[in-house]
């Protein structure tokens, strides 16, 4: 416990910090720029990253949503009934992962249309020979082809979605505080380092996917598709009354602090 403890304490010095939400979105851009010109002007190395089935990639980025959703749902629900003492308010904000859950499927559902409108059928990687008589990337796949179409960046998209997600829920640690010997505050400091460390990975998956694949415009809308589901919810529509708003900060807790004086 004493070494998750440390890395608690880590975490809490770095992801939770608010000039981390102010200038990750931005890093990310910089980032993501920075990677697609090195991968343009002086491409790296093949590496066991740029292999699509590295284990990372496969165990984790391929099914990002699911872990940013199963670790996100215990440290909702502990962290904002144990500030409000309200179960209302923890569906209220329980209902940000369906609204996440909603802008994964809606963007991974656009981006695999975007490719199959712009895409034919070749013969070849080199797009030679086209198959006109395939119209659809499963049935091009299927005999052997090769679909190329405009293939926006899903990683690039979904990553910057969620690593932007888990730093806004983050915050929330800073009002947390808990009394070391209950069962509460291991389950919410193991939650909280799971999802530290969850965050390390999609950025640096970001990273290597600005790196190793796609191409720069590919990369750029996948980027702003992320920002934009993460701008549009928590810089905009979380801040409305009629919302499953933000974390709890210092004024709601004030705010239940003189209900019970009253």
């Amino acid at each position: 416990m004493e070494h998750l403890e440390r890395c608690a304490w880590v975490l809490r010095g770095t992801l939770v910090r608010a000039a981390v939400r102010r200038y990750l979105p931005w890093a990310l851009v910089a980032s993501m720029l920075a990677g697609s010109l090195l991968k343009e002007l002086s491409p790296l190395p093949e590496s066991y990253l740029s292999n699509k089935r590295n284990v990372l990639n496969v165990y984790f980025v391929k099914v990002a949503w699911a872990w940013t959703f199963c670790l996100l749902l215990p440290f909702i629900t502990l962290t904002n009934y144990h500030l409000t003492g309200k179960a209302g308010l923890v569906l209220r904000r329980l209902s940000t992962l369906l609204v996440g859950t909603a802008i994964w499927y809606v963007g991974t559902a656009v981006f695999t249309n975007i490719e199959h409108y712009t895409g034919s059928c070749y013969q070849s990687p080199a797009l030679e020979g086209v198959r006109k008589e395939h119209q659809s990337k499963r049935q091009c796949h299927g005999e052997g082809g090769f679909w190329h179409g405009f293939d926006i960046s899903g990683h690039s998209f979904l990553l910057t979605f969620c690593a932007l997600m888990i730093v806004e829920e983050m915050a929330v640690l800073h009002e947390v505080r808990t009394d070391r010997s209950h069962w509460l505050h291991a389950a919410i400091t193991t939650l909280g380092v799971a999802l530290g460390f969850l965050t390390f990975i999609w950025v640096w998956m970001f990273l290597c996917t600005a790196v190793y694949f796609h191409n720069l415009s590919q990369k750029v809308f996948g980027t702003l598709f992320g920002l934009l589901g993460w701008y549009g919810t928590y810089g905009c529509w979380y801040l409305k009354s009629f919302s499953p708003g933000l974390p709890p900060q210092s004024s709601s807790l004030n705010l239940k602090q003189d209900s019970y004086k009253k």
